[in-house]
Order: C-alpha cells, then structure tokens, then sequence
C-alpha cells in the first residue's frame, strides 16, 4: 500500500484519483465523478449550476465548457503514475518461473533473473548482485556513457553532420540554378520557335499566292472554252430537231463559224509551276535530326 494512498483516493468513487480535476475549494475529485455529478444535476434541465464540494460543501460553479475544463492537479497526477510504475516494477515475474520474482542481477548477462534462475536454470554459477547495489553501479556506468557520448568521437559526428548538410545544400542550391536555366532557356525557346514558326507560314502563304497568280487565269480561260464548247453542244441537238430546211440551214451556218472559231483558239501552254519553300520536306528532315 502506498504510504500516501489515502491522500490519493477519491472520495466520491473511493479508488485512486482518474485525471484528477481541482475545485476552487483545493479538493481534488475524479474527472468521471465530478461529470457523474453534474450529470446528476442536469436530471432537473440546468446546465449551470452551483456545484457543493463533496468534502467542504463549499460551492464551486461549473464553467460553461463542463468538467473537462477544470484544471488538472498535475501533482496528484504525477505521483499516482509514479507509484504505478514502481508498483508494475516491483511485481515483475520472471517469464519461466512465472511465480518468481525478479530481484536478482546477472552481472554475466546483464540482465535481472530470480532465484530459480540462478539455482536451477540457465543462470547457474554466474556472478550476481543485489538489485540495489546493480542499479547503483549502473547509474555510474550510466554517467560515464555520457561521457563517451560527448567526447571527441561525437564531436566529429557532429561536425561531420554539419559538413554534410552544407555540402547537401550547395548541391541543392545548384540544381535549382540549373532548374531555373532550363526553364529559361526553354522559354527563350519558345519565343523564337514562335517567331519561326511565323515567318515559314508567311513564306508558305506567299508561295500559295504565287501558286494562285500561276494557274487561276489559265483555269479560268480553259473554263470558258469548256463552257462555249458545252453550249455549242446543246445548240447542236437543238438544230437537229429543227424540221424549216431553211432555218436548219441558218442555223446550222452559225454554228460551223462558231466551232471553227473555237477551234482556232489556241490552248495555253501549262507548264509545273515549282512550290517554294518546300518547308514540309525541310522539316522532315530537322524532326528526323532530333529524334
């Protein structure tokens, strides 16, 4: 039993304190409990109402934000959690002779055993200590590990460290420079692939214009022939239907003119006109380099 259980139990629920919660009377009670209470209370639909303390019934008013906004008695806290601990370590059992405390230190293996360990089992004939007198000397074995953790050998780890954070951030701080480089680069790029990009479509509309300067007078000369042609071709199926001998002769006089005429006329003389720039096959050939 802990010398100052009393003085760490709950005087609503009679156990040890569970998140101690303070009144502003100094009186300590569960957290559970005091919500226990107020719960009790609201059975009458008020939410803020004067809370008497259990021990002193001094009346203590719940803030808005309930229970959990007590302040906490960390000192309680702190020594329920330690008495814990030393309770859990003091009660500790040896995993093989579950029964067996462990109150012994192997100074062989370095570890605690009980007392069947070292009389019957695996830990038989090793030197030994008492708990105490173990834990006394590693506390001085625990301070001159400290000291090894900081002499020389870990100040070189540390100024190792720091060279290679320094080292790492250089690197970093040149890949950035050439990250921003790129982007750059690849921006001024851009511009004057635009600025080309323009002027072979310029140049291709140009050699369009000179395609169209080429043909389109032939193409149209060559269209009024057909369509002449096409005429004097109906004008002859409509002369053939023609029953006046003298009307069909009129007519059929007219038409020999015409056809003799346009024969004469002389067919131009179409010669390939060559596209420049060939920007296509130009292209081709760039996008072949690059790839």
């Amino acid at each position: 039993m802990h010398p100052f259980e009393e003085e760490l139990t709950c005087s609503i629920c009679y156990s040890l304190f569970e998140d101690p919660r303070v009144l502003v009377c100094s009186h300590t009670f569960c957290r559970s409990c005091l919500e226990g209470v107020v719960r009790a209370s609201n059975s009458f639909s008020i939410w803020r109402i004067p809370l008497k303390c259990p021990n002193c019934r001094r009346v203590s008013e719940i803030p808005a934000a309930g229970v959990e906004s007590l302040p906490i008695n960390i000192a309680v806290k702190a020594i329920i959690e330690k008495s814990r601990r030393e309770a859990a370590a003091c009660s500790a059992t040896c995993r093989q002779h579950s029964s067996q405390p462990l109150s012994i230190c192997c100074l062989l293996d370095r570890k605690l055993v009980c007392g069947h360990c070292l009389t019957i089992g695996e830990h038989s004939g090793h030197p030994i200590d008492d708990l105490h007198a173990a834990y006394q000397k590693e506390k001085r074995t625990a301070g001159e590990l400290l000291q090894q953790l900081t002499d020389k050998h870990w100040s070189d780890v540390c100024l190792l460290l720091e060279k290679l954070k320094e080292q790492k951030a250089q690197c970093e701080s040149v890949v950035r420079g050439d990250q921003v480089a790129v982007v750059q680069y690849f921006r001024k790029l851009s511009d004057t692939l635009e600025d080309k990009k323009q002027a072979l479509l310029t140049a291709l509309e140009e050699a369009k214009a000179h395609v169209v300067v080429k043909y389109d007078p032939l193409i149209q000369h060559l269209e009024k022939i057909r369509e002449e042609q096409l005429e004097l071709m109906s004008l002859n199926t409509a002369v053939q239907k023609e029953e006046s001998p003298l009307v069909f002769l009129e007519k059929m006089g007219d038409m020999q003119q015409r056809v003799k005429a346009l024969r004469e006329k002389k067919l131009p003389h179409v010669e390939p006109v060559e596209v420049h720039p060939r920007i296509g096959l130009l292209l081709q050939a760039v996008w072949f380099f690059f790839s």
